[in-house]
């Protein structure tokens, strides 16, 4: 995963007020070491940037793209219209139903292009990350390497918040 060979996964949002809400992807990546670029574009706004992102990707060494948006969020599904590569929706939260919105814009797509979507919420852009992880993956065997060791220190996590609260209701028994 190397910084010479160019990034591996777009991550393409509708609005640079998006960032915030979805930087947790990019820091997914960067946990297992693969490169990614982020860009501003709308499937309303430069639908012909959109186009000529998706159809060059490919030849420029992308393997995932992760699209984020909010309200009508239809990136991911134009996005996936233009690409064979695996296309993974974030739905951006916004001020309507939470994120709702989003979610269905994001997840209610036509058969034929299909379009993996996440969560809306905190933990909707850590999981893109990681499902971009998980395709790579596919075919790399020091990124399984990486995910299984993940894994591992998940349940040592989970066993440590256990322990904890174990003691906390053991002093105040």
């Amino acid at each position: 995963m190397s910084e010479e060979s160019g990034p591996l996964v777009g991550i393409v949002m509708g609005s640079d007020s998006d960032w915030p809400k979805i930087k947790s992807v990019a820091t997914a990546l960067e946990e297992f070491g693969v490169t990614h670029e982020a860009h501003v574009m709308s499937a309303h706004r430069t639908p012909e940037l959109v186009h000529e992102y998706a159809t060059q990707a490919v030849s420029r060494g992308i393997r995932v793209i992760i699209a984020a948006a909010g309200g009508a969020a239809h990136l991911a599904g134009v996005v996936a219209s233009h690409t064979t590569l695996p296309v993974i929706g974030i739905p951006v939260p916004t001020d309507v139903m939470g994120g709702l919105d989003s979610l269905l814009s994001t997840v209610q797509m036509p058969g034929d292009v299909p379009v993996a979507t996440v969560g809306v919420g905190m933990g909707g852009p850590r999981n893109a990350g990681l499902l971009a992880v998980q395709i790579l993956a596919l075919g790399d065997e020091s990124l399984q390497k990486k995910l299984i060791a993940y894994k591992k220190k998940l349940v040592f996590k989970v066993q440590s918040k256990d322990a904890g609260l174990q003691a906390s209701l053991g002093e105040n028994s």
